[in-house]
């Protein structure tokens, strides 16, 4: 029988174990991924015991407590604590998500935390999104237009077509979406990937946007748009509720539009 094992440096290893103080009632396990590539050692995972009575409610709360009394080396964005900004992204549970709008007592028995999957890792729990944000650049995330504006007026759209806009406008770019989706783990160089193309879709449903053929020219390709097959894995990941799916499915619609 054939047996495939990861390369021997890449495997995760067992690391440390951090326990509660001995007072502590309600324990909760938090199973954290570690990788210093500084040190050049495998990643492993690290098991800290956070006391719930000590702590606040969420995942966030709980990875600030670690950090400051356990392990200061820990190492995560964070920013908001709102789930507005998209930074503490990571794999909760086996979910992507946001940590700080992640309840602890959402995640049933040990919490095991990872970076967001298939991106490469900085540090500890915090992925490289160099490449994600270039793909966002490549779209042109701005208004574009060809006619002069009103002298000292607004470009101004209907209620009715600010309405397009719901659903599309709220994205925080976290991430979570894209990384959930396995077209975009086996080809992210060349597929844009759900967050992305939502984000493609916010400007082509724009009112006030004049460069709709050139958008569409720029998405219309077998790995940009087509990699994308709807099986919703982004819908279900994405924190704000949003639907790239749906967003994708309407790109596609406008560029068969365009040819019949």
């Amino acid at each position: 029988m054939a047996e495939f094992r990861l390369p021997k440096n890449s495997r995760i290893t067992k690391g440390q174990e951090h326990k509660a103080s001995p007072d502590a009632k309600r324990v909760k396990k938090f199973k954290i991924y570690r990788y210093d590539p500084d040190s050049g050692e495998n990643p492993r995972y690290d098991t800290f015991e956070v006391d719930l009575d000590d702590c606040g409610p969420m995942v966030l709360d709980a990875l600030i407590k670690i950090k400051g009394e356990q392990d200061s080396s820990l190492t995560f964005r964070r920013s908001c604590r709102e789930g507005i900004c998209g930074s503490c992204s990571m794999n909760i549970g086996g979910k992507n998500g946001l940590a700080c709008t992640t309840a602890i007592e959402d995640v049933k028995g040990e919490v095991q935390i990872t970076p967001l999957p298939h991106m490469d890792v900085i540090k500890d729990l915090v992925p490289d999104f160099t490449h994600f944000y270039a793909q966002y650049a490549s779209i042109k995330p701005w208004l574009q237009t060809v006619t002069t504006t009103p002298s000292g007026k607004e470009r101004l759209q209907t209620p009715q077509d600010r309405e397009k806009l719901d659903g599309l406008y709220e994205c925080i770019l976290c991430a979570c979406c894209s990384t959930s989706c396995p077209s975009y783990w086996w080809n992210s160089d060349k597929f844009l990937g759900p967050a992305i193309l939502l984000q493609a879709y916010r400007w082509l449903a724009d009112s006030r946007d004049e460069m709709t053929g050139e958008r569409l020219d720029q998405l219309e390709d077998p790995f940009r748009l087509y990699r994308c097959h709807t099986i919703m894995n982004c819908a279900n990941a994405c924190p704000k509720g949003l639907n790239p799916a749906k967003a994708i499915a309407e790109v596609k619609k406008m560029a068969a539009e365009r040819v019949l």
